[in-house]
């Protein structure tokens, strides 16, 4: 049986040997718009608990619009020109608008990489197209501390400051978060680096709640929200949902708490996946392009499967790695990681109130550690950097899986060739 992974922009075909049992998991099939553009301008109109932008935008000199960084796949191509031209028809100067690249603690996305993450030569060439940088203190505005957790409160100041505050993002799942988009991009997106590595620490990591597609009790999701408020006025949220071949399947526009969780509404049923049972083998990707540029964000899609995992079992994921481990920080917290072992490194991360820039990352990767063995399909990533993954390295997935299946004697694996965009739970049959 051949499955195609995401790998790259290219895809990675997996050959499973005949007489193994094979289960695959993908989210549930929604249809696609034939006009995507359509679905844009008809949010536009249709607002969520909150005024038209052509009402918003009257009297308004500036505004900020927010979009993720390269990251994520989100369609800014369709929505960022609709946008700007509902603020200038409503007044709003073109000079006054900026598209703010929420990086949080991400390195920026310039040159080629920003027209590409834009989209939109238009946009580019008429408004101001900027990176957000976390560890700039003048850049931002210092609000206080959250009063439920003391998180202290730092956000950009062209975001702050600004008159219309749109943001806007993909929805998905998110293993700390529960769901991306909404209020995530504001808060780690343009946050000061005290914000995010206050929410990053292992107070936080460490609560169960802080887990994929949940948002009940979940310690990140609330402080988030608590943010929201106390940058008080009304933020629009431009959030959208994108199938597995990345076509547009949903967008919703509004307040942006409420029309967050209208997407989150529409795309939990298809991404969130009960399976009856839990594997000794499980076979994923970090989601191909853009994700799985780095050994960093691959992280996510180790940690996304745990729940059909078997104790003991092995997990093994595909990613391209192309640009390798990710930050020096994140490197450093790595080599602690390898140089420390699992335990002692955890222990060093519960005695601090402000994580380490990255080291959360490393943090998440002991989840799956905790269950089972972790085996890497990275074939562009270094030797060197391989040495500080802490986990099993392989080349090619085919021979990796034979290799696994022959040492442990399973007859059965499970496949999630999407990734961490598809949550599998465990769900005992009835």
């Amino acid at each position: 049986m051949q499955i195609e992974m995401a790998y790259g922009q290219k895809g990675m075909m997996l050959d499973v040997p005949a007489g193994i049992e094979t289960t695959i998991i993908r989210r549930k099939p929604l249809p696609v718009p034939d006009d995507p553009a359509r679905v844009i301008e008809m949010v536009l109109a249709n607002p969520i608990s909150a005024a038209p932008l052509s009402e918003a935008a009257r009297g308004a000199k500036t505004a900020c619009i927010l979009i993720c960084d390269i990251t994520r796949p989100v369609p800014n191509r369709l929505f960022l020109r609709p946008v700007i031209e509902q603020l200038t028809a409503a007044g709003v100067p073109l000079s006054g608008i900026t598209v703010l690249v929420a990086t949080g603690l991400h390195r920026p996305n310039l040159d080629d990489e920003l027209a590409e993450l834009v989209g939109d030569r238009w946009v580019l060439e008429n408004v101001t197209c900027v990176n957000h940088y976390a560890r700039e203190d003048a850049d931002h505005v210092m609000l206080g501390t959250t009063p439920g957790r003391g998180v202290p409160v730092g956000i950009d100041k062209r975001f702050v400051e600004a008159d219309i505050r749109i943001a806007t993002g993909l929805v998905e799942p998110h293993f700390m978060a529960g769901y991306s988009g909404g209020r995530k991009v504001i808060a780690p997106g343009v946050a000061h680096h005290s914000t995010i590595r206050t929410f990053h620490s292992a107070r936080f990591m460490e609560d169960p709640a802080a887990s994929s597609c949940n948002l009940d009790n979940n310690p990140l999701h609330e402080e988030q929200l608590e943010i929201v408020r106390m940058l008080g006025g009304t933020i629009y949220g431009l959030n959208t949902v994108l199938d597995e071949h990345r076509n547009l399947i949903f967008a919703s526009f509004g307040e942006i708490i409420e029309s967050h969780m209208a997407a989150v509404d529409f795309v939990r049923d298809s991404i969130e996946v009960r399976v009856p049972r839990k594997f000794g083998l499980v076979v994923t990707s970090a989601a191909g392009y853009p994700l799985d540029r780095t050994y960093y964000q691959t992280v996510k899609g180790m940690v996304t499967p745990i729940d059909i995992l078997a104790e003991g079992g092995t997990l093994m994921i595909v990613s391209e790695c192309g640009e390798g481990i990710g930050s020096e920080e994140f490197r450093a917290a790595q080599q602690r990681l390898v140089t420390l072992g699992p335990d002692a490194f955890l222990k060093t991360l519960l005695k601090k109130d402000f994580a380490d820039i990255d080291e959360w990352q490393t943090e998440m990767q002991l989840k799956p550690m905790r269950l089972g063995t972790i085996v890497l399909v990275a074939p562009e990533l270094s030797e060197q950097d391989r040495a500080v993954t802490g986990v099993e390295c392989h080349d090619d997935l085919n021979t990796a899986v034979r290799l696994v299946l022959a040492r442990t004697g399973l007859r059965e694996l499970a496949v999630v060739p999407e990734g961490p965009y598809v949550v599998p739970f465990y769900e005992a049959a009835e």
